[in-house]
């Protein structure tokens, strides 16, 4: 998989928010959603258009999600198949499926 520069953007309104990435060669935008429920994130929907997709963009939203769970001390609820697909793949992360 190429290396590909990737930008993310958190946004918190309340109890819900989510992340955007922002890729330096294009003006198209993959974005992953979740919802507060209690001590837990629920990742609801990842999704990155055709334009971005082959070049880790919705792998990097993911990674930020768990990222800020080890930071804030959250841990993710992953409705969304692509996030619990992640977590499959990552045993490192199990500590923070909820």
């Amino acid at each position: 998989m190429p290396e590909t520069d990737v930008t993310i953007e958190r946004h918190e309104n309340g109890a819900s928010g989510g992340y955007v990435a922002r890729v330096a060669d294009s003006d198209a935008t993959g974005k992953l959603t979740w919802a507060a429920r209690g001590d837990t994130r629920v990742a609801e929907h990842t999704f990155v258009p055709g334009s971005l997709r082959g070049r880790g963009v919705a792998g990097e939203l993911v990674k930020a999600l768990v990222a800020d769970a080890r930071e804030q001390g959250f841990r993710i609820v992953p409705a969304c198949s692509y996030v619990a697909a992640k977590f499959d793949e990552n045993p490192g992360w199990s500590d923070l499926r909820a």
